[in-house]
């Protein structure tokens, strides 16, 4: 099933969601709206607020105030891409000019410092003390993934667990938000509370490996990025991390060289290494792995729609090509 073929019955929910996103970075200052729109407008799923309405319903029910989340857990990842972009000193996102090189470092930086408290100022607004606190957990530790990503780069070093660590930091933990605050907001016990949580952990977690995947073995037009994104800026990845892990010496050696001077000069070499150790197999079974996961806990609810989207959307999540 098609990406827009799963996500159809949320289209209505969607559109609130967008509504809310687009009044709430309405700014007097010209720059804020012009950025803001910028990467808003660039081309994004919507990935992160998909899954908590999905979760929502799987949970209960949506409401209201599922719209002001989503919108929320949008915003902290616009946020996070305006500063990734500026740390990455990025060209272009979603075949789109970044916005860092379309109006400078300072006012991405500046506009991502504004997104960031303004999704705060929402969250104030729905009153609820246990939403606060994931929230501002998962921005943290967010945080916290970007600095250990930071230490990592060029380092040939990092084994499978320390980058699984990063990602569950960086990329997963908005999306384990996603879970926690569905099932927090329909008043779930505990025990379905941390299986929301998980449910969304293990979905980001392959969001990641696919990402890693695609930056060897994808089409440029389609991901909108050059390949060997991460390998330019010096950036290990697990498909790295297999593929050092399976291949001879000489092989061993032209990654790690790699790695340790960044560009992409060796790009060509290091994609054939990967093939031949097949380390994307690798990779996609260890994705795999999770998804029996999501499946595992998903069939600890009852019967329903939601329950077969996200399913599927799990499952598309490791076969998209973008």
């Amino acid at each position: 099933m098609s990406f827009s073929q799963i996500i159809s019955p949320l289209r209505g929910h969607l559109d609130s969601v967008n509504l809310i996103i687009k009044d709430s970075l309405h700014s007097d200052i010209a720059m804020v709206n012009q950025i803001s729109a910028h990467i808003l407008q660039s081309g994004g799923k919507r990935m992160r607020p998909i899954l908590h309405l999905l979760l929502s319903g799987l949970s209960g029910k949506i409401c209201q105030n599922n719209y002001k989340i989503a919108a929320i857990l949008e915003l902290i990842h616009t946020a996070t891409l305006l500063h990734d972009d500026v740390v990455d000193q990025s060209v272009k996102r979603r075949n789109v000019i970044s916005a860092n090189m379309a109006y400078g470092n300072s006012a991405s930086v500046l506009v991502g410092d504004f997104i960031y408290s303004r999704s705060f100022q929402m969250m104030s607004e729905i009153n609820n003390l246990h939403v606060m606190k994931i929230l501002s957990n998962a921005t943290n530790t967010i945080s916290e993934g970007e600095i250990l990503q930071l230490l990592n780069i060029h380092n040939s070093k990092i084994n499978e667990q320390d980058y699984l660590q990063v990602i569950e930091f960086k990329t997963a933990k908005l999306f384990e938000a996603c879970g926690s605050l569905a099932a927090t907001l329909n008043n779930n016990k505990t025990r379905k509370i941390n299986e929301c949580a998980k449910i969304g952990n293990r979905f980001g977690v392959i969001f990641q490996l696919t990402d890693d995947i695609l930056d060897y073995s994808g089409n440029e037009l389609n991901i909108g990025k050059n390949l060997g994104a991460d390998l330019s800026e010096g950036k290990i990845t697990l498909p790295l991390i297999y593929a050092i892990k399976k291949g001879t010496k000489s092989q061993k050696i032209i990654i790690k060289t790699a790695i340790e001077k960044g560009g992409i000069e060796n790009l060509s070499d290091v994609i054939q290494i990967i093939d031949e150790t097949n380390a994307i197999n690798d990779v996609q079974s260890k994705s795999l792995s999770y998804l029996n996961e999501i499946n595992s806990l998903i069939d600890n609810f009852h019967d329903s729609s939601y329950k077969t989207l996200i399913k599927e959307l799990a499952e598309y999540s490791i076969q998209r090509e973008n």
